[in-house]
């Protein structure tokens, strides 16, 4: 593919989750998309075949970008109390970004009951993430800390709690909260993982 034919592209999908943001994703139409980018409907489907194969490739593109941008913050990190900071401070990005993304996502998570390609995106970022976690956890054990925790159910947790408190915090709409739900999301990741109070108040001194 041509660096021009990958911007089309890149440009069509963040047309499509601002489109699906504004109106919703049983509402947006590939006129919709073509009219947020101003590009014609025939231009949008030399690129995709059809609109659900942009909502495919717009989930697909979402979730490995912020995977990505997730796994680059924790390998910049020398420890795992560091990594859990690092990945929850990528997490809870910003107010504007954290809403768009979930009021998306959410659309998306609501369809994938019925469809079993968006289910499979989703069960592919979801192993990502608990990948994650995995690391977390064991350059944690190398360190002496988190020696009780399984990895597998411990990765699994850390981001149910990232989820539980982003979620919690969108529900509430005050964007003031923000940085609320952030520090209690990484304390609580902490306390479970550990159960050392010590750590904690080391990570605030």
């Amino acid at each position: 593919m041509t660096k021009r034919a990958e911007e089309r592209r890149k440009q069509v999908l963040l047309a499509t989750l601002k489109a699906i943001n504004d109106k919703g994703f049983s509402e947006v139409t590939l006129q919709d998309i073509a009219d947020y980018t101003d590009f014609s409907k025939g231009v949008i489907s030399y690129y995709f075949k059809n609109k659900e194969d942009v909502f495919y490739h717009l989930l697909e593109w979402m979730t490995d970008r912020i995977f990505q941008n997730e796994y680059i913050a924790i390998q910049k990190e020398d420890t795992a109390i560091d990594m859990i900071r690092a990945y929850v401070d990528t997490v809870f990005k910003s107010p504007k970004d954290n809403k768009v993304f979930y009021s998306v996502y959410l659309e998306f998570l609501a369809q994938t009951k019925k469809n079993e390609s968006f289910r499979e995106v989703n069960n592919a970022f979801y192993k990502n993430c608990w990948f994650i976690g995995s690391e977390i956890i064991e350059k944690g054990k190398s360190e002496g800390i988190f020696t009780t925790v399984n990895v597998e159910s411990g990765s699994h947790m850390i981001r149910a709690l990232i989820d539980g408190c982003l979620l919690q915090w969108l529900m509430r709409d005050d964007d003031t909260l923000h940085s609320y739900y952030r520090d209690n999301c990484f304390e609580a990741i902490i306390t479970y993982l550990s159960n050392k109070e010590e750590i904690i108040k080391t990570t605030k001194l």
